[in-house]
């Protein structure tokens, strides 16, 4: 590190950037919260981010997730859902098609409840870094988004 006279660090680059808690961005995110603020909605629908946020502004259209939160969700709920069919079925062997009658409804239903969250944090991890849909674009350039008037 380098020092001037007083002791004081030389610091490089711009010092406007605002930080960006990595944790914090993470968790607004998975609570369905703009990363920025905390109070702004983070969707419009189900697994569609709003294009800015309502409380803050703070764009949210470039943050791409793409393949992330259902590789993360097949994770989770197979280690869940294998584990859980495992315990059970040494405790209570059923047939299979009562095995597949319970476990296959509980698997839907627990990806569904945990999909949003996870791309939610993923698009917070994605704030937090600055990494705009892996254009290369910076926190003020302007984007193109389809559909949208200008």
């Amino acid at each position: 590190m380098t020092t001037t006279s007083s002791d004081q660090p030389i610091r490089y680059g711009s010092s406007e950037e605002v930080e960006r808690p990595l944790g914090r961005s993470i968790k607004r995110g998975m609570l369905n919260t703009c990363p920025n603020c905390g109070s702004g909605k983070l969707f419009k629908s189900f697994l569609k981010p709003v294009d800015n946020c309502a409380a803050c502004g703070e764009a949210m259209y470039h943050h791409r997730s793409d393949d992330l939160p259902p590789y993360l969700a097949i994770v989770i709920i197979g280690h869940l859902i294998i584990g859980g069919y495992m315990a059970t079925d040494l405790v209570w062997p059923m047939p299979l098609w009562l095995t597949f009658t319970i476990w296959t409804p509980i698997t839907v239903l627990a990806t569904l409840l945990i999909i949003q969250p996870i791309k939610g944090g993923v698009i917070g991890l994605q704030w937090a870094q600055r990494m705009h849909g892996f254009g290369g674009h910076g926190d003020h350039d302007e984007y193109e988004i389809p559909g949208r008037k200008r």
